[in-house]
């Protein structure tokens, strides 16, 4: 039985530039887009690399390396790697991280590494070393798609910069975690936010509710019915508005909120879909909910 047609990556990004111009910073970021990301590859074997992810069982469907000159077999002369990948069925691209030799000198400094080049000239500075790679680097700057001066850059900025040029709308949103769970089983570990809602009356205590669950109407209905159960659900949306805004400024891509009550069956599930349901409406979420603890008395 033939399997289905060959997937094919369609895109393929070499990262390379200055030590010290955030490097580590942008393939974390790619990672964070949903790129899969191989650091520090030796020139000779980026071909092979992209014809692993050519095979027809691969998952790679955007490939990123990052090469610089930890790699001794770097010499800053990428032309025959980017003429060979001219015979592939990619989409390539080359970012290049760029910074001021003052600012690249504070930042090794601040972390107190040498250069990987600082050693290889006569006087054995950093200067020197900055000086060196960059001179080496200068054709595959010339060749760059494009050129990012981090030199003014905080991190936050730089991966801003990155999503800019290289996310989507799908791996730009925010992945957004709704919670159900009862207090008498524990906390979340994991949840960013947690709210209580075992102020509004327990419909555990009404005979023809208890059976049912909050995912039910007539629970569902009764809980979002009781007093302060609206103005509660409206006031907790405008928090998580204004968190997630500033999440997404941060570069924070993923969140837990944890909606509670006693036994996690009527309550905290009835309120928690509500509230998924309105985050669900808001441009850039990616909304999911789950019942930690349905089911379990």
């Amino acid at each position: 039985m033939q399997g289905g047609p060959a997937r094919r990556p369609t895109d393929f990004l070499l990262v390379t530039g200055l030590s010290g111009a955030g490097l580590q910073t942008a393939a974390k970021s790619l990672e964070d887009l949903g790129w899969y990301v191989a650091d520090n590859l030796p020139p000779e074997l980026i071909s092979r690399m992209v014809d692993l992810t050519l095979e027809s069982d691969s998952r790679v469907d955007r490939l990123a390396v990052v090469i610089d000159v930890r790699s001794r077999l770097f010499t800053g002369d990428l032309g025959w790697v980017l003429k060979e990948l001219e015979t592939k069925p990619i989409h390539t691209r080359v970012l290049y991280l760029d910074a001021s030799d003052d600012v690249l000198i504070r930042r090794f400094e601040q972390v107190r590494r040498s250069h990987p080049l600082q050693y290889d000239g006569i006087d054995g500075t950093l200067s020197e070393g900055i000086a060196a790679e960059r001179d080496q680097l200068a054709p595959v700057k010339a060749a760059a798609d494009l050129v990012i001066d981090t030199s003014a850059l905080q991190a936050h900025q730089l991966r801003h910069r990155i999503e800019d040029a290289f996310g989507t709308a799908e791996n730009l949103s925010v992945q957004v975690t709704v919670q159900s769970f009862g207090f008498k089983y524990g906390l979340p570990t994991d949840a960013d936010m947690v709210c209580d809602v075992r102020f509004l009356p327990n419909p555990h205590w009404i005979p023809e509710l208890r059976p049912q669950t909050g995912q039910s109407a007539p629970v569902r209905d009764y809980v979002l019915s009781q007093d302060g159960a609206q103005d509660y659900l409206s006031t907790y949306h405008h928090v998580l508005d204004l968190t997630i805004t500033g999440y997404r400024r941060e570069g924070k891509r993923y969140m837990t909120i944890a909606v509670g009550c006693t036994g996690g069956k009527h309550r905290s599930v009835a309120m928690s879909e509500a509230l998924a349901a309105r985050l669900g409406d808001d441009h850039g979420l990616a909304v999911r909910v789950v019942h930690r603890d349905l089911g379990r008395e």
